[in-house]
């Protein structure tokens, strides 16, 4: 069953992630804000289970690339009232391109990673400076399919949304009151011009969850699927995307 009870998800990862500060002796967080759906859904959850006086926002843009992000995410920091003191904004560029200059021209895949792994770093410095622990992002759908940078966008102390398809977290998203603006924009990681989450897939969320959901949590074949209505093509493309990224999943390998 894709849909969910959003009022008892909601307080359930609030409580989880009060319990989890606790259990690791921090009482706040510091969390990556890109504007996006996920970032925004676990900010309002992290306000609600720290309070507004003890998460800390990070934006963390690179240049000029996805400014409507940077207003969505100081939509949100207004929304939930959190003081300027506690919102840090740091324009990854400088860290960034010099990265890039070693080794140009450098492929999207490759900046991406290395925009990501620099984001990584000034999070969790943060994190020490405030004695918080890093709230992070990924949903359930992402990290099946392996879409996130190994040690990057994917390192964090708390995952609040990691076992919420994506299109739960929308639904989730939506009962929290997160703005429309945020609900209705098409989804991207802002690692190059353009770039949308599924224009990289090749397919959208919602055919990704519902299949994920047969191959994951209910056990199903493949034949079986299709037998659902799914054209095998689209199938074996998102079975495509979890086998080539089953290996993020059990790092470090050991022997």
């Amino acid at each position: 069953m894709m849909s969910i009870d959003s009022k008892k998800v909601s307080q359930k990862l609030i409580e989880f992630i009060k319990a989890a500060c606790k259990k690791a002796g921090f009482s706040r967080a510091v969390i990556a804000l890109s504007g996006g759906v996920d970032s925004s859904t676990s900010l309002a959850l992290s306000v609600q289970a720290l309070g507004k006086d003890n998460v800390f926002p990070l934006l963390l843009p690179y240049g000029d690339l996805n400014p409507q992000g940077v207003v969505d995410a100081n939509l949100l920091i207004d929304k939930y009232d959190l003081a300027k003191s506690h919102v840090f904004s740091i324009n990854i560029k400088s860290f960034v391109d010099p990265m890039l200059a070693l080794d140009a021209p450098m492929d999207n895949v490759r900046q991406g990673n290395i925009m990501a792994r620099t984001r990584m770093i000034l999070l969790f410095d943060e994190a020490k400076k405030q004695n918080a622990l890093v709230i992070g992002t990924e949903n359930k759908t992402e990290h099946l399919l392996g879409y996130f940078t190994r040690f990057g966008d994917s390192a964090s102390d708390i995952e609040p949304l990691r076992n919420l398809y994506k299109t739960q977290v929308y639904e989730l998203a939506k009962h929290l009151g997160i703005p429309e603006q945020i609900l209705n924009k098409k989804p991207t990681a802002g690692l190059w011009e353009g770039q949308t989450d599924e224009g990289e897939f090749g397919f959208t969320y919602k055919d990704a969850d519902e299949i994920l959901l047969q191959l994951f949590d209910e056990k199903k074949i493949v034949e079986d699927i299709v037998a659902s209505g799914f054209d095998r093509s689209l199938v074996e493309k998102v079975q495509s995307w979890v086998s080539k990224n089953s290996f993020k999943h059990n790092l470090p390998i050991l022997p």
